[in-house]
């Protein structure tokens, strides 16, 4: 059928954090063939109350996504827990790229949904995707849970998007020069980065961060927010202590920052990073390349929707 349809891959009620430790899970499973455009997290919880103090992605440490051998999204939160009262950088990451990341608003029963941009045709053979994901320590104790894995198939799908493993930088309180590393052997042009601090802080100094390809000057924190979409309330998440009826508008996230870096192509990206203090950040490229979705015969939908990473990208920019 051409269009979209949904699959449901996978579901668990092992796959949830705990409150005494970190924890981490592994599992494969086979998906049919097909233009898949997203996978979707669908998250359950039931929390002992303060369990996660704002949106529930801040509990996500890493994520894995591997589809037939190729790894398509390695992300890794650089401050996770349910003690992080503060947007998380990975829902605000997955709305910067053209994903999703929601939830209803509750202080003791979490339930969040996370669509993550793959654009991917798997071929006409039985496709596997493995996932590895890590979570944080809650707050409090968690009674029970849910964890499903969806996939979005969309003859529309217009872009392949792989978030490549992060650059890690160990930073002096001065002005010095990251190399953010382009694997070369992913397809594609940088749409964006995202910049993530160990500590829910943004410790730049007045310059910034310079992008040494589009700018000759350093722009600091809130200019660049100005530019991301941040500013104009672009942030949203869940947050019980504000609201359990909806989502809370915020103009940043504390110690994450995404940059739009328009589609850059040649190789390893160059900034400028002014530190106010001895940190350590990370730095992760989201790559996008072009996908022709395969259309099919019969019964179809004459509506579509485009997805893009780029055009979203660009959609928070313009």
């Amino acid at each position: 059928m051409s269009g979209i349809t949904y699959t449901k891959f996978h579901e668990d009620s092992t796959t949830i954090p705990n409150d005494g430790a970190a924890s981490s899970f592994s599992f494969g499973f086979n998906v049919p063939t097909g233009p898949l455009e997203s996978i979707i997290i669908r998250m359950t919880a039931t929390v002992a109350t303060g369990g996660v103090l704002a949106d529930y992605p801040n509990i996500i440490s890493n994520l894995r996504l591997t589809l037939n051998g190729d790894v398509a999204h390695d992300f890794r939160q650089a401050v996770n827990g349910g003690s992080n009262n503060n947007p998380s950088a990975y829902g605000y990451f997955l709305n910067s790229i053209g994903g999703r990341s929601v939830e209803k608003p509750s202080d003791t029963s979490k339930e969040c949904y996370m669509v993550i941009p793959i654009g991917r045709q798997i071929a006409e053979s039985v496709g596997r995707l493995e996932v590895v994901i890590g979570f944080g320590q809650t707050a409090a104790a968690v009674s029970a849970g849910t964890f499903q894995v969806w996939g979005r198939f969309n003859t529309a799908t217009q872009t392949m998007t792989t978030v490549s493993p992060a650059t890690s930088f160990n930073h002096a309180a001065s002005i010095e020069q990251v190399v953010v590393r382009i694997p070369t052997n992913v397809k594609g042009v940088v749409a964006g980065i995202l910049v993530q601090n160990d500590s829910a802080e943004d410790d730049l100094g007045s310059q910034g961060i310079r992008l040494m390809a589009q700018s000759a000057y350093g722009l600091d924190a809130d200019f660049l927010r100005t530019f991301n979409g941040d500013l104009y309330n672009g942030v949203l998440y869940a947050d019980d202590d504000l609201s359990t009826t909806q989502l809370t508008y915020a103009q940043e996230v504390a110690g994450g920052l995404f940059l739009p870096t328009l589609n850059l192509v040649g190789g390893d990206v160059v900034l400028q990073v002014d530190s106010s203090a001895i940190t350590t950040r990370t730095y992760t490229p989201v790559m996008v390349a072009a996908f022709n979705a395969k259309d099919t015969d019969g019964v179809r939908q004459t509506a579509t929707v485009s997805a893009n990473t780029s055009t979203a990208i660009l959609g928070h920019v313009e």
